[in-house]
């Protein structure tokens, strides 16, 4: 997925985290819940990567592994050229101000008893900014950019709306001037008027700032507008990775092809299909292909060795086994 002219801002190779099932008194290790298991993908500077799939299929593991908020089992995280894989938490700190997360919860992602002013000054203390009158102005500054006004900087979470909490987050955010923002369904607690708005938001903040981001989402369509490359992720693999116009105009796996399936449409007044058939347990996902208990064109090779991601075509790759040749 890599080429030489491309400037990456983080790379990830092989990327797995398995979390362990306790059973008895003894607490001895009963099983494993493999949320991500080996996945490979990397973000530009100044674009988005859309990470969309199912619930539980390993999304805000993916997200949280890579800011290293929870440690990987294995594989590369390479951000900025550097390998930082197995850095500590202090050899972390530094790179904390370039890597930021917007939660999925604009009521619980903000302290209650702190004002938005002391929510932004704590980013930008950490910034360095020390002195009082310039933390004051670049506090308000930031509000002012997502939309809010410096006038409301004494105000507490609870005078907000969840759009407004929300702007509140991606200031907070922006304090620490980042490259890299994971977006943790940023929109999904959100009215529908409200979620294009945030998106715009999102955007324009994006070409003023070159920003990065990587965009966790169900809903494929939210995924496509914000996305430059969109993975497709099911059960803890990444299914189908290419870029957006190649996954909405040219699908190839028969996930995808679902989920664009189940994407409602007003203008043919259709119900959207729905993909039939039960998640299996990521406990023990099924040999081969993980989609093959759902997948309406599964054959027996796919229930034999695990299928390998492939280039299908230039820029499109796709764990099937119909393209394995």
């Amino acid at each position: 997925m890599n080429e030489n002219n491309k400037k990456i801002l983080i790379e990830v190779k092989g990327l797995t985290k398995y979390f362990p099932i306790y059973r008895g008194l003894l607490r001895k290790v009963w099983g494993w819940v493999k949320a991500v298991d080996g996945i490979d993908f990397e973000i530009e500077k100044g674009r988005t990567l859309g990470l969309v799939g199912e619930s539980g299929c390993g999304k805000s593991t993916t997200g949280r592994v890579v800011l290293k908020l929870i440690e990987p089992d294995s594989g590369v995280i390479r951000f900025m050229g550097e390998d930082i894989t197995r850095f500590s938490q202090k050899q972390m700190r530094p790179l904390r101000k370039k890597m930021q997360i917007i939660f999925q919860d604009p009521y619980g992602s903000l302290n209650p008893r702190m004002t938005i002013r002391k929510t932004l000054y704590e980013g930008l203390s950490i910034k360095g900014i020390k002195d009082e009158a310039e933390k004051r102005k670049m506090a308000g500054e930031l509000l002012s950019m997502v939309g809010l006004s410096p006038h409301q900087l004494d105000r507490y979470p609870h005078e907000f709306s969840g759009g407004q909490r929300q702007r509140i987050g991606i200031a907070r955010a922006l304090s620490v001037n980042p490259s890299l923002i994971v977006c943790d369904e940023p929109v999904s607690a959100l009215d529908v008027s409200v979620q294009s708005q945030i998106l715009n938001l999102l955007k324009g903040l994006q070409d003023r700032f070159q920003l990065s981001y990587l965009f966790i989402a169900h809903d494929l369509n939210i995924v496509g507008y914000m996305s430059d490359t969109i993975a497709v992720m099911y059960l803890g693999k990444i299914m189908e990775y290419a870029p957006w116009s190649e996954i909405f105009e040219n699908p190839l796996h028969p996930y995808t092809k679902a989920l664009l399936k189940a994407i409602p449409s007003i203008k043919e007044r259709k119900i959207p299909d729905s993909l039939g058939g039960e998640v299996p347990s990521p406990i023990n996902p099924p040999e081969g292909c993980r989609f093959q208990a759902r997948c309406p064109v599964s054959e027996k090779a796919c229930k034999g060795e695990e299928i390998p991601m492939v280039q299908a075509e230039d820029g499109h790759f796709v764990r099937c086994i119909k393209y394995q040749n």
